[in-house]
Order: C-alpha cells, then sequence, then structure tokens
C-alpha cells in the first residue's frame, strides 16, 4: 500500500502525463493506493466545479483510509520537525509534516512530487515511492 501526497493528485486530475502520475495510474489500477482524510480534504477543497468536487468524492471515497492525526500524532509530528529545524530545516506546512510522519511511523511509502518532504526521507526515513524497486 501506499500513500499520495496532494501534489501528485493535483497533476493526476489535472491530466498531466509525467512519472509521478504514471505511477499513481499504475497503483491504482494495481489497487495498492491509499489515501489519508488530510489528503482526502486538500484534494477535495481545490475542486471549483460542483460536478468535479462530487467525481473526485465518489472516486477517492473507494480507496483504503486512513485517519491520520490524533494527540500521538500529534507529538511525534513536533519531534519530527523539532529535529529538521534543529538541523536547519525548516517545513513550511503542518500538513506535510503530518503526512509525513503519518508515513513514516506507519511505514508506508509516500508518492510526492512536493520538495518539502525530501529532508523527511532523507533523515528521518521516509520511504520515497520512487526510491523504491518494483
Amino acid at each position: 500500500m501506499i500513500l499520495v501526497d496532494t501534489s501528485v493528485w493535483i497533476d493526476y486530475f489535472n491530466g498531466k502525463d509525467n512519472l509521478h502520475t504514471d505511477t499513481l495510474d499504475s497503483a491504482l489500477m494495481d489497487g495498492t493506493v491509499a489515501i489519508g482524510d488530510l489528503i482526502f480534504l486538500e484534494i477535495l477543497q481545490g475542486f471549483r466545479s460542483d460536478r468535479d468536487f462530487k467525481r473526485a468524492k465518489e472516486t477517492l471515497s473507494t480507496l483504503d483510509q486512513y485517519e491520520m492525526f490524533g494527540l500521538d500524532m500529534a507529538i511525534k509530528c513536533a519531534e519530527n520537525y523539532r529535529v529538521l529545524r534543529k538541523g536547519g530545516i525548516t517545513i513550511r506546512r503542518a500538513t506535510d509534516v503530518i503526512i509525513a510522519t503519518f508515513c513514516i511511523e506507519n511505514q508506508l511509502p509516500l508518492l510526492f512530487l512536493d520538495r518539502n518532504f525530501e529532508p523527511f526521507a532523507e533523515k528521518l526515513g521516509l520511504i520515497s515511492v520512487l526510491g523504491m524497486k518494483f
């Protein structure tokens, strides 16, 4: 099972053809894509038309679902943020800290475009889907 960051889903829904969207398409066909509630929220709030919102909601609702945040995760997220900050790296988006930490804690590979995830992979053990051997 893999999680896919919002940045890749945006490209996917916008019909962009690249390595990330091709990887997502293959994983969807294999049935190996799950979605976290926070990612689900980020994706859905980006749709302007009711029709696209409804279609995306129905499609994404068929994926395995994860609840990504709670008190224990809040503490782990803060710890990971602090480790990176002490190393001179500041992650500006709390949602990226939550997504990365959730994936690290649950050993779920993450498919991402956003460079905010690179320090988590380099320093904290986040598994990048594109770095995996298939």
